[in-house]
């Protein structure tokens, strides 16, 4: 995994934080709350002062008692409830850097997802907003209230002794001498922990994904190989956090008690001589370790902030992305979503590398286009520009003669209804896959029916014990292929689209479910523009105009008895398949 210096700043940071919207009224509530608890934990150590210096019997009494266990209790319960409003501040800013993040990945093209693996981007949601929300959520309050303490203790102090509260301050330049090379380090690490962590996320969730491919080719070992050496690098990196962490809490400690030896040896001589009473020495040491507590607590803050830049720095690279394009302006009524053209259309996933290359076809409704061609020859690929996948290269899209470029996403994609090979299934119910994507008023229950019934899917439904309601599982691995790809069929039947196109959607169903969904499927053609691939030409061999793609040009069009005449390629895959299907 490449490593590099972070390059996001506590500048960075904040701006981050800025785009949640925080409110910033509940911050400044919890600020003030520190304020006061901090203010009543200033006060004992004066009171205690007072006390000893003028102590008797008779200034024990249990009005004094009560002030001070008061005064405990007042900052305690202060102390409370600002750390409680500034970690719901905290968690509030995760909360919405998560549904930032979250909305960014469903806005981004997708081509960023055929580079990415999912895992990383899982990490990125979860594991690097993790560390942000620690820092804030934990450290942050802590460090607020931590802040105000010291600021106002050492405020104290001058006035108490100056000449002691120098010396309190040799720990100062100790400190950040100590502190800023380990937090850099510490920074350094936690970024290359960040990316090792997400990159075996990506893997391990490959992998349980493939189980049943693992299992079948005996993957084990290899899998066992791969997973302890990405565990085993994890490991090495949180030794190396673990080393600073290590060194850092007993620094500091050192440090402090250090500074507190020589306080209280100067202290002593100076109560010793009559220059300092005995009260203002104890009152001394209390704000003393009023101040170490936070000042422990800053180093390890340091630590954790130099963690939260090397996730900032990820987390705003993915929010600085490119959406995808969607400048669309035309309204849906103004397109009747019917006639579909492309002209001189050229695209390659890879620059310089073309996989379509001056496509030109034109279908209208009541029409049924069909592609054919070897595989890899950009058949699917033809789908995806349609869907605006990906943004062609060249050439232009056209639908009623407008540009697609000028048509809203939602719009665009609510028009067309795309059944693949493989009809993708998210987790959840039958009913949840079948309404995908849908608004609650554009269906009914009447139209589940029908799309259930017409896609054939209703035979094994009504078999199941929970019917419609039946959990798939992960991707629908408790329902069989064509159980699926009849769910896909039934989705686009109750999406009702104007553009309908199918990818061999009868692929994964057996001859007797094909005759019924084939039936089914000719019926939603009616009226709509219609585009299907096949490798299989019996099925389409009734098309109204076959296109034969061939290493990315269309090197034949017309009906199938003009192409049995005229392009040799399309009558040699004919002839072959129809052998193979006597056979």
């Amino acid at each position: 995994m490449e490593n590099k210096e972070n390059t996001a700043s506590f500048k960075d940071f904040m701006k981050l934080l800025n785009q949640t919207k925080v409110n910033k009224g509940m911050f400044i509530a919890g600020i003030v709350l520190s304020l006061f608890g901090m203010i009543g934990s200033l006060i004992v150590p004066l009171l205690t002062q007072s006390f000893i210096d003028g102590f008797n019997t008779e200034m024990f009494t249990a009005g004094i008692a009560a002030v001070i266990i008061a005064l405990f209790l007042v900052s305690a319960v202060l102390d409370g409830f600002a750390y409680y409003i500034l970690a719901k501040v905290g968690q509030t800013i995760i909360m919405r850097l998560r549904e930032l993040v979250w909305d960014k990945f469903l806005k981004l093209p997708v081509k960023y997802f055929d580079a990415t693996k999912s895992g990383e981007s899982v990490s990125r949601l979860v594991n690097d907003t993790a560390i942000i929300k620690n820092l804030i959520t934990s450290h942050f309050p802590q460090v607020i209230n931590g802040t105000l303490s010291i600021v106002g203790a050492v405020v104290i102090l001058f006035i108490l002794d100056w000449k002691m509260s120098l010396i309190m301050f040799i720990a100062v330049p100790i400190s950040i001498v100590i502190i800023l090379p380990l937090g850099r380090r510490m920074g350094k690490i936690s970024k290359q922990l960040q990316d090792e962590t997400a990159s075996f996320t990506g893997t391990s969730q490959e992998t349980l994904s493939e189980v049943r491919l693992m299992k079948s080719f005996n993957g084990e070992a290899y899998e066992r190989k791969t997973g302890q050496k990405g565990i085993n690098v994890l490991y090495k990196y949180g030794m190396k956090e673990a080393v600073i962490n290590a060194l850092l809490s007993p620094i500091m400690s050192t440090v402090m008690m250090f500074v507190i030896i020589l306080i209280i040896a100067y202290g002593g001589l100076r109560v010793a001589d009559g220059t300092m009473t005995i009260g203002t020495m104890v009152a001394f040491l209390l704000y003393l370790f009023q101040i170490i507590m936070p000042m422990t607590m800053f180093a390890m803050f340091f630590t954790e902030m130099n963690k939260a830049l090397g996730a900032t720095e990820r987390i705003i690279k993915i929010l600085d992305m490119d959406n995808e394009p969607d400048a669309g302006t035309l309204s849906e009524n103004n397109v009747n979503f019917n006639s579909l053209e492309f002209e001189n259309v050229s695209f390659g996933y890879i620059e310089d590398t073309p996989v379509l290359q001056n496509i030109s076809f034109k279908a209208e409704p009541n029409r049924k286009i069909a592609f054919v061609g070897p595989s890899g020859s950009g058949k699917s690929t033809i789908f995806s520009l349609i869907e605006r996948y990906y943004e062609i290269d060249a050439g232009r899209i056209l639908i009623d003669g407008s540009d697609i470029t000028n048509i809203p996403l939602y719009d665009l994609r609510k028009n067309i209804g795309y059944v693949a090979q493989e009809s993708a299934i998210v987790s959840g119910t039958i009913r949840d896959n079948i309404t995908y994507g849908l608004n609650e008023d554009e269906y009914t229950e009447e139209g589940i029916r029908q799309a259930v019934e017409s896609s054939y899917a209703s035979e094994f439904i009504e078999e199941l014990d929970a019917g419609m309601d039946t959990e798939v599982g992960e991707r629908g691995i408790k329902l069989s292929g064509g159980q699926r790809q009849r769910i896909g069929i039934a989705r686009v039947f109750l999406k009702d689209p104007e553009i309908l196109m199918l990818d061999e959607a009868t692929a994964s169903l057996d001859s007797r479910s094909e005759r019924f969904v084939q039936e089914a499927l000719d019926e939603l053609m009616e009226g709509r523009t219609v585009l299907v691939i096949a490798h299989r030409l019996s099925t389409i061999i009734n098309s109204d105009n076959i296109f034969f793609i061939e290493n990315g040009h269309l090197t034949g069009s017309g009906s199938h008895a003009e192409l049995m005449e005229t392009h040799t390629m399309y009558k040699t895959f004919t002839d072959q398949q129809f052998t193979q299907d006597k056979r």
